[in-house]
């Protein structure tokens, strides 16, 4: 099931995103329509928060922007749940969406 996308701006998007556990309903389900959303949207990847959801949860599928120069992309498909960003390194960049 294609959901529907919050675009920047949406309050859901400012909210902190909380870990899920094993009993969260429908994960497999919450994470096949990500992916399709995704997809639908012509994107590479999508977080919970996107679709209304502010649990800690992504998807990512970097096989179409595989190349000769990145082929590291090819089958890069993952799903991310409780990730957390443990150092930053390098410069803060600030773009628009897309």
């Amino acid at each position: 099931m294609i959901l529907p996308i919050y675009i920047y701006g949406h309050p859901v998007l400012r909210k902190e995103a909380q870990d899920i556990d094993v009993s969260y309903p429908n994960l497999k389900e919450l994470i096949d329509n990500m992916y399709e959303t995704m997809y639908n949207a012509d994107g590479v990847g999508l977080a919970a928060p996107q679709v209304g959801l502010a649990d800690r949860i992504f998807v990512i599928d970097l096989s179409p922007l595989a190349d000769e120069e990145n082929p590291q992309y090819k089958d890069l498909k993952k799903t991310f749940i409780n990730a957390h960003i443990i150092n930053r390194t390098g410069d803060m960049v600030s773009t628009d969406e897309g």
